[in-house]
Formats: C-alpha cells, sequence, structure tokens
C-alpha cells in the first residue's frame, strides 16, 4: 500500500511538472516555425538530400547514422506504451494534439539538433576517436552557445543519472510486462535477457552501438508500420468513424470525451513530446556526432526523424487502437468514460489486443518481441546518451573508473526496472525527464536568436545555389571552435 501511495505522490508531481509544458513546448514550436518560415515543411526534399549525401568517410557519422541513432532513442515503448496511456488520460482526441505537436513542435528538434552541431567538439574519449566521432549535444550548447559552464553540468549530471540509472527502467518494465502477457513467464526471465543482450553491445564500445542501431531500428520500425497498417487495412470501413472521433473528441465537442478536451491537448502534446524527444535533448548527441557542412543541415535530418516517430509510428500505433475498438479513456476519478478492454491496463497490452482482434493468436507474440527489440535499441540509444553526457563531465580525462559504474548502474536498472511498480517507474521516469526538459527548453529559448542567424545562413546559401558551408565568424557566432579550426584546415589544405 505504501508503495501505490508514494506512486501516486510521484504521478502528481510529474502532473505539475509536465503540464505547463505542454503550452511551452507548443509556443517555442510556433516561434521556431514563424522565425524558420516553415522549414519542416518547405525543406522536405533537402531532409531526403541530406541523408543520402555523407557516407561518413570525411569522419564522424553518416547523416543516415546519426538518423537511425536519434530514433532508436525516439521509436521506443513511449511509441508504443505512451500511446496508449495518451489515450487512456486524454482519450481518442490526444491522438491529433500529438500529430500538431509532432508538426509544430518539430522545429524545437530542428533547433536542437542545429546547435548540436554548431557547438560540438572533436572527441577526446579514446572510445569516441576510435569510432572517429565528433561530440556535443545539450550541455555543449549550454556551455559554449550560452557560456553557462555550470547550468551545463546541471544538466550533464542529470543526463548521466536520468539517461543511465532511471529512465530505462520504463523501457524494460514494458518490455517484461508485455512477455508476461504473451509467454506467461515470470518478468526476472526477461529481465536476464535484455541486461545479458545489453551488456554485450555496452562492453563492446560506441562502433558496436552503432552497427547495431543501424542495423536494428530500420528493420523494427518498417515491420511494425506494416503490421499496424494491415490491422487499420482490415478495419477499413471504421477509419472514417474513428477519424471523427479523434477529431470531435480533440474539438470538445464530442458526447462522451468532449468533457476531457484539456486532458486530451496536455496528454497528446506530453506523449509527443515524450516520444519524440522534442525539447528533452536526448537526440541531440547523435545530431553532433555526424559530420555535415552546415549545422542546419543536420537539424533537418532530426526534423525528420520526428516524423517518422510521431506522425508514423505512434499515430499507426493510435489509430489500430481506435479502429479495432481496444482501448479505455478514464474519467479522472478511478472510473471509465469508455472500458471497451476491461481490466487490461493502458500500454502495449491494448496493441495486443487490436492486433488479436484481426489476427487472432498473433497479438500478444508479435507485440512482446516488438516491444522487446524496441526497448533494446532505446536502452542502447539511452546508455549512448548517458556515456555522452558523463564525457562531458570527464572533459577529456580518463575515469575508466566511472565509465564502468555507469555501464554496472544501467545493467542494473534494466535488471530492477522490470520486476519494480510499474506506476513507479514511469512516474520517476516523467519527472527526471520533465526536469532535463524544462532546463533545455528555456536554453533553446534563450538562444533563439543564434538558431535564427544560422538557420538564415543556410537558407541564403541555399538560394544562391549554393552547397552551404557554416562559417561561424562570419556570422559574428562565439564558442563554435570545431567549426573554426575545420575552416582554417581546409584553407590550409587549399592553399
Amino acid at each position: 500500500m505504501e508503495s501505490f501511495d508514494f506512486a501516486e505522490l510521484l504521478s502528481r508531481i510529474s502532473d505539475v511538472i509536465w503540464g505547463p509544458m505542454a503550452y511551452v513546448v507548443l509556443g517555442l514550436g510556433v516561434a521556431y516555425s514563424v522565425a524558420t518560415k516553415g522549414v519542416q515543411f518547405t525543406r522536405i526534399p533537402d531532409m531526403f538530400r541530406q541523408l543520402r549525401e555523407n557516407d561518413g568517410s570525411q569522419g564522424g557519422l553518416s547523416s543516415f547514422q546519426a538518423l537511425v541513432l536519434a530514433l532508436a532513442s525516439r521509436v521506443g515503448v513511449g511509441s508504443i506504451a505512451g500511446v496508449a496511456t495518451a489515450i487512456f488520460a486524454g482519450g481518442p482526441g490526444a491522438l491529433l494534439w500529438m500529430a500538431v505537436t509532432g508538426l509544430v513542435g518539430c522545429t524545437v528538434g530542428y533547433a536542437e539538433a542545429t546547435l548540436s552541431q554548431a557547438f560540438k567538439r572533436q572527441v577526446l574519449d579514446e572510445d569516441r576517436r576510435a569510432a572517429n566521432e565528433d561530440i556535443g549535444g545539450m550541455p555543449y550548447y549550454i556551455k559554449h552557445g550560452l557560456k553557462l559552464p555550470k547550468i551545463g553540468a546541471l544538466v550533464a549530471v542529470l543526463g548521466v543519472i536520468g539517461y543511465g540509472v532511471v529512465f530505462p527502467g520504463f523501457q524494460v518494465n514494458t518490455i517484461a510486462a508485455s512477455a508476461e502477457l504473451a509467454f506467461d513467464i515470470p518478468t526476472w526471465i526477461p529481465a536476464i535477457l535484455v541486461t545479458a543482450m545489453i551488456a554485450a553491445v555496452i562492453f563492446g564500445g560506441t562502433t558496436r552501438l552503432v552497427k547495431v542501431t543501424q542495423l536494428l531500428v530500420p528493420f523494427l520500425a518498417i515491420g511494425y508500420l506494416l503490421l499496424a497498417l494491415t490491422v487499420i487495412a482490415l478495419n477499413i470501413s471504421k477509419v472514417p468513424e474513428a477519424v471523427s472521433l479523434i477529431f470531435y473528441s480533440a474539438m470538445g465537442v464530442e458526447p462522451v470525451f468532449g468533457g476531457i478536451a484539456g486532458a486530451a491537448i496536455a496528454w497528446g502534446v506530453r506523449r509527443a513530446v515524450f516520444a519524440s524527444s522534442n525539447g528533452l535533448g536526448e537526440a541531440t548527441f547523435a545530431a553532433a556526432a555526424a559530420r555535415t557542412s552546415h549545422p542546419a543541415k543536420q537539424g533537418l535530418v532530426q526534423t525528420f526523424s520526428i516524423y517518422i516517430d510521431v506522425l508514423l509510428i505512434c499515430m499507426a500505433t493510435g489509430l489500430m487502437m481506435v479502429v479495432s475498438g481496444k482501448f479505455n479513456v478514464s474519467d479522472g476519478a478511478d472510473g471509465f468514460l469508455a472500458n471497451n478492454v476491461p481490466d487490461v491496463a493502458a500500454g502495449a497490452n491494448w496493441v495486443q489486443e487490436a492486433i488479436d482482434s484481426v489476427i487472432p493468436g498473433w497479438g500478444a507474440g508479435f507485440v512482446a518481441v516488438a516491444v522487446l527489440l524496441f526497448g533494446f535499441a532505446c536502452l542502447l540509444a539511452y546508455f549512448y546518451v548517458a556515456n555522452s553526457n558523463l564525457l562531458y563531465l570527464l572533459d577529456g580525462r580518463t575515469g575508466n573508473g566511472w565509465k564502468l559504474v555507469l555501464k554496472i548502474g544501467t545493467m542494473l536498472i534494466v535488471f530492477v526496472g522490470s520486476i519494480a511498480n510499474a506506476k513507479l517507474i514511469w512516474a520517476a521516469g516523467d519527472i527526471g525527464l520533465g526536469l532535463i526538459a524544462w532546463v533545455n527548453l528555456i536554453c533553446l529559448a534563450l538562444l533563439f536568436p543564434t538558431v535564427r542567424k544560422i538557420h538564415r545562413d543556410y537558407e541564403r546559401q541555399r538560394r544562391m545555389g549554393l552547397n552551404p558551408v557554416f562559417d561561424p565568424v562570419s556570422l559574428g557566432i562565439t564558442g563554435a571552435d570545431f567549426w573554426v579550426e575545420e575552416n582554417n584546415k581546409n584553407k590550409v589544405e587549399a592553399n
């Protein structure tokens, strides 16, 4: 009983942290959309062009590798279980607000990635140097862009603790719950399996981590989308009704769910931010590792990754549940506005029920395996983020002991997270993510003029028919030492 009360307390704290953030993310997304003149729409061809431009041979990751690594953190169980919790708390209308947040808020991801590239550094860590990577991300643009090293260090500490020993818990908790329902096995069995899998990769260094995610993520995303579209296609006659239900619920005029339109907005934005990592900064580390000629190019790639996650995978998941009728909606007072799947908790189990409704016997097993692999890919990305934050704190020092502590801590939470109270794990994760997001969003607002300046430089060069090249000195941007050194090196080689 005490554990449940504590979980409820954390959930309320989480609501306080995330409630106002719904409007902050949308507001910042609108501001960046206006400042970039809708870059998320006008530069879609450039997004595809950039994915083909760099093969990584010049150093660093290719844009495609950085995209896949970012997607690994975005396309986790939040794209499955997180969508279900949004519908449960905000009704079907939450899906529309997830889509709106994805379309408008992706410019926040554009800004994050652009800043990560602008203020990245040459890596000092031996493992990353062997992988031929650059390094950067949230703490780096806070330190070198805003000249606030102490805030950068605070964010890095939160990142090490959060992504290393807290957030992996809700990924593996969902993995264990899905496996228990599908195969009737105790949760400690998938805990051991995932712990062994994660150990095999993180002790193999960043090169192995990138190779595994590069292979796993595209396969998973395409396979999952195909199955979701199959379920939707087999319920095609119900799609118009489902779309109407989603729209009218979101607008607050649907008879059953109209009264929770406010919750639909809050939870739609909340889960879109959670699933896409918009404003959380976790994809900034992968963005910084790519080698490109202009920061805005990688900003476009990261914008595209949000489209894939929120507008494809999350929407397919949500529509699959709604058209099959496999969802419940809370009335906010321990009751239900809709109780279509009695005694089935909100989460990946609803997807299992949706698949079983059209392909009997497939749902539980398929979703359990999908959640395992999605969650595993996300765990790898989380470790990459935690390790990147640790490298920032080490600042060139070897720190092998701290690296070992991080690896062991990750393995422990991966095991413990599978058997812990699910509500407790999700609430703790939401609180941690929310705190990081608030700091990052404030910094993104303060760096608004820098992002606008970099974007305008990219647009100017594109209008001239040039392949944009970044020169921070000509733009009056200080702290972008990597680019100054690269430009000087290129001038020497040209002479």
